[in-house]
Parts: C-alpha cells; structure tokens; sequence
C-alpha cells in the first residue's frame, strides 16, 4: 500500500472541487490510502475515498510519518498553471485529473453530511418560514474592494431579489462580518459543515460563483449562479441554472493581465461596463429562482 498524498490550494470551494477529484484518485488507487492536504480539511470529513486529511499547518513530522522511507506518490501540481484551465477548454476537475493521469468520468463534488452535524445545525437554523439562502459578495477577508465585478452580484439585483421573496422566505444572507450587508435578511457566519446543512435545509438558493455553489452541487441542490469573469464550464456545474453576464459594452484596460483575462478581486480599470445595471437582468434571474423545486426534490 502507498501513500497517496494530494495537496490543495487555494479557497473553501477549490476543495470542495477537489472532492470529486479525490473520487477518481480512489478509483484508479483504491488499495493506496489517500492523504489530503488542504485549507479547509472539514470539507473531506467523513468521505468514504479520503483516508485522511490535514489543514495546512496541522502536518507536524508529516514528512517522517508518510513520506520518508515510505512508497509515496505526490500530487501537488497546480492545475490553474495548465493550459487547458487558461484557455477555458474544460471543467477544473477534469483537468485536474488529466495533470495526474487519472482517468475522468464525469466525477462531482461531494460532501458527506453525518447524523449529528445535520441534527445539531438543523435544530440550530430551525425557521418559521422556508429559507432561502444567498451569497452574493466573496473574496479574502480584508480586501481593499469590497464589491469586486468580476465577481460579486450588483447591489441593486441583489435588493431586487430580496424584495422579491422576502415576503414568502427568511432570507438567510451568508456573508462575513466584513462584507457587504443587505436589509431584509439575516446574516449568518458559520463553519463549513453549517453552512452545508443550511444549504441542504433550504428551498431557494441565489449564489455569485464562490463556495455555496460548489456545496449545492456536492449537496445535488439546484440553484442560480451568477456569472461574470469566470466561466461555469470552467467552476459551475450543469446542475445550476447559470446566469450569465451581458456582452460587455466598453473595452477595458488589460495591462495587468497575464494567465486570466481578469482579475477576480475587479481591478477598477478592467470593468468592461458603463455601469453596474447592464451587467445582469434581475427579472431573468428572479424567474430562474422561482423555478427551483421544493428542498429535499
């Protein structure tokens, strides 16, 4: 038996990305034990194809424990530096397995949900109404723009949204106590497998492309996604309803571009609008909320 060793970079919803690559390492490895290196080691618990799994930082002697002296094989290759992921050809899961050579079957995200995580954060959310859970603004703690364009939803779509199933729903607004805030919701900061729960307890979910989307798809939780400078051939999902952004309307400024068109955190020179009301059309994305079936379907 050898060790598989396989380390991921970068965000909460690369990992849970990474879940469905771990699916077709086992596949191909399924007699190795598969070790996972990552931010955000909460997100591989209680997966039947991880045998273990660390946060960066959490790895005291992991070089004696499984490296040294040991049959090892290392997967620790960056797969937004490969050619296809620049150029957009393919999902980043199959990409990712392409770097390793292992074979891709369609492979998807998934996150494993005990008895007792579900029981103590549904009892936790329990709610008068239906829940209908947003993410609207994403991005590092701290960051100098607060509303990125590249990323995050326009305000303005957002209150239309919210006024528009307020009523019926409790809006639950996943957000941190940095970003932007919106009336008629409630704000919620939680740990991963929290927010997964609420994920799965909800009835309508609204998500710019950050980790929410990614634990609805892990969940099978269909929901409407907003799409601005990334793509969902690349990150979403054929699950999700993706809403993407207008033609742009104005040639941006690109002297800071290398390997990416854009720069996620939406450098001001690159915004490629006139203005923020004709990137999206809330009446298209509050019908595709409207469309989505009850929780649990």
């Amino acid at each position: 038996m050898k060790n598989v060793i396989f380390s991921v970079n970068g965000g909460i919803g690369k990992s849970i990305a990474a879940t469905a690559v771990c699916k077709a390492i086992k596949k191909k490895y399924p007699s190795d034990k598969l070790i996972v290196l990552s931010g955000y080691p909460e997100v591989f618990s209680n997966s039947k194809d991880v045998d273990m799994a660390f946060g960066f930082g959490q790895e005291a002697y992991f070089y004696s424990k499984y490296i040294e002296n040991q049959d090892v094989l290392i997967m620790a290759n960056e797969p937004y530096n490969v050619t296809e992921h620049i150029l957009c050809k393919e999902h980043l899961i199959e990409t990712w397995c392409k770097m390793y050579d292992v074979p891709y079957d369609g492979e998807q995200p998934e996150v494993v949900i005990n008895e007792r995580e579900r029981t103590f954060f549904r009892q936790k959310y329990q709610s008068d109404k239906p829940i209908m859970l947003i993410q609207t603004n994403g991005g590092a703690a701290g960051q100098e723009l607060k509303y990125s364009w590249a990323r995050d939803t326009p305000r303005h779509i957002v209150d239309k949204v919210i006024r528009a199933f307020a009523g019926e729903y409790n809006v639950i607004h996943a957000r941190r106590e940095d970003q932007v805030g919106f009336e008629g919701t409630f704000s919620v900061t939680d740990s991963f497998k929290g927010m997964a729960v609420l994920c799965e307890m909800s009835e309508k979910r609204f998500f710019m492309d950050s980790f929410l989307q990614h634990t609805a798809a892990a969940l099978n939780k269909k929901s409407t996604v907003c799409w601005v400078a990334n793509s969902p051939k690349v990150f979403g999902y054929e699950l999700h309803d993706n809403i993407l952004a207008a033609p742009f309307t104005v040639k941006p400024d690109l002297k800071a571009s290398v390997f990416n068109k854009f720069n996620i955190i939406g450098l001001l020179e690159e915004f490629p609008y006139n203005n923020e009301e004709e990137i999206f059309n809330a009446d298209e994305i509050i019908e595709s909320i409207k469309k989505q079936e009850k929780a649990g379907q």
